[in-house]
């Protein structure tokens, strides 16, 4: 049996291993070249990052520039690294072309480019998250503006960011932006980390109301016109049971967030009356219960806190 030479050099390392302390001096000689290390792969990412973004935001500029960069990606991802031939590649894109001709493809490619370009920046250490919020919040409006005509381009928006095509040719597919959602279609995490957070206040009120409206009404497109098979070329028709249930269960429930939401940070007149409407319109909601114990709680005056005894000397 052969042994490799790395296990081989290993053994012989590990023959001579003795206990011996580390100097000040080899301690802060380790540190320096481990800061360098660090410095030299940070730059790296950095650069390979930056390059990313300058392609990804000129292709941003037009529906040909996004799907010629979609196909540079896609020939290099599945055909070029893969060793597979140049003429397979374009007998596929002969098979894709009514797809790459779709013009809510092309834009779902530049709403998919942009959104990758905001989770690059906000992977940075020194991301301006206020910034990159407003400019996902963009992202956001312009799909869900056009919810029935971008249906049919659902599973491409609704793929993380570091798994899309352009991602993986340009690699930097490790990219992590921990409060921003990998795809612009994640309403619920979008609202509650990014949105809603800032908007928390007394004074920010009407604000929030009008992004819990917002959220609302996208929640509502979503679930309206995704998630169904389309035939191609087909007018998009609303749901039927999904979306009646949607309506019967889901909304009052996001309504009623929304108050309680209000209540509890500033609006308790008008979101209480607007709470106790909510319950009335539907009593058979099978949280109605459940509500009318929340707005009692909220109503009812909190006693104030009893001082502790005080404690005898001791002898």
């Amino acid at each position: 049996m052969r042994i490799s030479a790395v296990l081989l050099c290993a053994a012989l390392l590990a023959g001579q291993t003795h206990a011996q302390t580390l100097s000040d001096a080899d301690r802060e000689a380790l540190l320096d070249t481990l800061e360098k290390l660090r410095d030299a792969a940070n730059s790296r990412v950095d650069g390979k990052y930056r390059v990313a973004l300058t392609a990804f935001r000129n292709a941003m500029t037009s529906d040909d520039q996004a799907i010629e960069l979609y196909l540079n990606c896609y020939e290099k991802v599945n055909y070029s690294d893969q060793g597979k031939k140049s003429q397979d590649f374009r007998e596929w894109k002969r098979k894709e072309a009514d797809k790459l001709a779709d013009p809510n493809f092309r834009k779902a490619l530049r709403l998919q480019l942009a959104w990758i370009c905001i989770t690059l920046q906000a992977s940075s250490e020194k991301a301006d998250v206020p910034k990159l919020t407003r400019e996902a919040v963009e992202v956001v409006d312009a799909v869900f503006r056009e919810a029935e005509k971008l249906a049919s381009q659902e599973q491409l928006l609704s793929q993380g960011a570091t798994g899309t095509v352009f991602a993986r040719a340009y690699e930097i597919n490790h990219a992590k932006a921990e409060k921003f959602p990998s795809s612009p279609t994640q309403l619920d995490q979008f609202y509650e980390q990014l949105v809603f957070p800032p908007l928390r206040s007394p004074a920010h009120l009407p604000a929030l109301r009008g992004a819990w409206l917002k959220c609302i009404q996208q929640e509502s497109e979503k679930r309206q016109y995704w998630g169904r098979e389309t035939k191609k070329g087909a007018e998009v028709a609303p749901s039927g049971a999904d979306y009646e249930k949607f309506l019967a269960e889901t909304l009052p429930q996001m309504l009623w967030k929304m108050e309680t939401d209000l209540f509890n940070h500033g609006d308790e007149s008008g979101a209480a009356v607007r709470m106790l409407a909510i319950i009335e319109k539907n009593i058979n909601h099978p949280s109605a219960r459940e509500w009318g114990e929340e707005l009692k709680s909220l109503l009812t005056p909190k006693a104030p806190a009893v001082p502790p005894a005080p404690t005898a000397a001791a002898p």
